[in-house]
């Protein structure tokens, strides 16, 4: 019998009364394993109120003791590791060692968190005017709201709670609900951890409790990342609502390869970032793009050979370089886009739609596909697949490689692989592109830098994590202050000049 996965409100397990859920596969099998409840409107009011009462203490408290809470909670997750890459395996599918780089990844940005004390300082000005000092404060918006995708369910979610409540805001997270049971888990070691009831707030849903977030004149900023669609609705939503947002979206990551590139490294960094995870990431590399003809050609045969060689399994086989994908809908979903490459005359070289893994033939597997000879024109080029599928455009030179990136709608990732300092140097320089790599296939910034997209794949101003993260969440205030001595009298007050 499946189990009921319930909302987390003030620091326990709460079951709402919508009477409506949404099901949670084991993609392994293809099983319903659980169900989770979706919010009604007054659940998400009240999740709102609850983050709301708690977090004037929160944000009153030292950020040392907050940064302390975070230090806690960072060892909790790590004793938990072994569990919770089970249980994030059992909801995505992604293999156990991808699921532990997913939950490290986001234990990187609490990491980077606990610097909360010095990450908001603020700035101060000594004698700006006669006996005028000027000084600002970083202070936290108030509730905050996270809309997570499933792909990373616990690394973006992480994310937000990182830099949400170390910089004393109250956060109303609504994970995926195709695979929420870990981030439930990651709000009951935060409690653990210490932190008051009420700062840390989970509903489950759809399109209700999403819109609920997003109208509630209580949310103060909503950070997202999901699909372009959905990011571009959040963004205009939150702006025609007075609301800061991040709202991140989809990606169609090129990989541009010159022919003095070490071809050895260039085949093994596209068999982990085109297939790994089953292809299920928004930093994912789909897109190869080889300069001049030999280099395609020894491009494409040494792909075709070595992909044949990757072992799809369940998420619990050691030996697995990718697991299936999330959900029967997502699998037919990437293999609609491998007929409509065939039907724009594309050559598919490996068909990953016919794989079946024995003794786990429900289970949403699907094999590597290659593409060769794509073109800009097709639109299973222009679209994002999100799935195993890696698709070859190849160019002439390097003008014309680095124009596929640049002139695609999504700009999330690039990478170019190369001995060439200078053309590397200019390619970083010049490509329209938010994230670089350079022989670096998956160019995911470190914690203390920030993560964030171009055109199509995000719509903000302001970064995931990182110096951006922490002004995301927080509001300047400046202060300018006189402290007379004596009788003040006659004198009236000048605003400081350069005169």
């Amino acid at each position: 019998m499946s189990r009921d996965i319930h909302h987390f409100f003030n620091g326990k397990s709460f079951e709402g009364q919508s009477g409506q859920y949404g099901d949670v596969y084991n993609p392994s099998t293809g099983e319903v394993q659980a169900r989770v409840q979706f919010a009604t409107v007054d659940e998400v009011n009240a999740a709102v109120a609850g983050a709301k009462a708690g977090q004037q203490a929160w944000a009153a408290m030292n950020p040392q003791r907050r940064a302390r809470v975070l230090m806690k909670y960072k060892m909790l997750v790590e004793a938990e590791m072994d569990s919770l890459a089970e249980m994030l395996s059992s909801e995505h599918g992604k293999v156990i060692a991808d699921a532990k780089g997913d939950i490290i990844r986001g234990l990187e940005v609490v990491e980077f968190a606990m610097g909360v004390p010095h990450l908001m300082k603020g700035e101060y000005t000594e004698s700006a005017g006669p006996g005028i000092d000027v000084f600002s404060m970083r202070q936290p918006l108030g509730v905050v709201a996270g809309i997570s995708p499933f792909n990373f369910p616990a690394m973006i979610p992480m994310w937000f709670m990182g830099m949400a409540l170390s910089t004393g805001n109250a956060l109303v997270l609504k994970p995926s609900e195709k695979d929420p049971s870990v981030p439930v888990r990651l709000a009951e070691l935060w409690m653990e951890a210490g932190l008051p009831e009420g700062v840390l707030q989970i509903v489950h849903g759809d399109k209700t409790a999403v819109d609920a977030l997003l109208h509630h004149d209580d949310i103060k900023a909503v950070s997202f990342v999901g699909s372009s669609n959905i990011a571009q609705y959040i963004a205009a939503t939150c702006a025609n609502n007075g609301k800061r947002f991040q709202a991140m979206g989809g990606a169609k990551n090129h990989g541009i390869i010159m022919p003095d590139a070490d071809m050895d490294q260039v085949v093994k960094d596209f068999l982990g970032a085109a297939y790994g995870s089953a292809g299920e990431r928004c930093m994912a590399l789909p897109v190869a793009v080889p300069v001049g003809q030999d280099t395609a050609d020894e491009f494409v045969a040494r792909m075709k050979e070595e992909a044949q060689k990757l072992q799809v399994g369940v998420s619990t086989d050691p030996d697995a370089h990718y697991g299936p994908v999330v959900s029967a809908a997502h699998r037919a979903s990437i293999e609609k886009w491998i007929q409509t490459g065939v039907d724009e005359g594309a050559d598919l070289l490996l068909d990953g739609r016919d794989f079946s893994l024995q003794g786990h033939e429900n289970g949403f597997f699907i094999g590597p596909s290659l593409f060769d000879k794509v073109t800009p024109e097709m639109t299973s080029y222009q679209e994002e697949i999100f799935g195993p599928v890696l698709q070859v455009v190849r160019a002439n030179d390097l003008e014309e490689a680095a124009s596929l990136p640049s002139q695609h709608q999504y700009g999330n990732g690039v990478a170019i692989f190369t001995r060439n300092g200078l053309a590397a140097r200019e390619f970083a320089a010049k490509v329209n592109v938010g994230m670089v790599g350079i022989n670096v296939p998956i160019p995911v910034p470190v914690a203390y830098h920030s993560f964030g997209g171009w055109k199509r794949s995000a719509f903000t101003d302001t970064n995931q994590y990182g110096t951006d993260g922490i002004r995301f969440f927080t509001k300047i205030k400046t202060v300018t202050q006189r402290w007379p001595s004596g009788e003040i009298g006659d004198q009236a007050f000048v605003i400081p000049t350069m005169q």
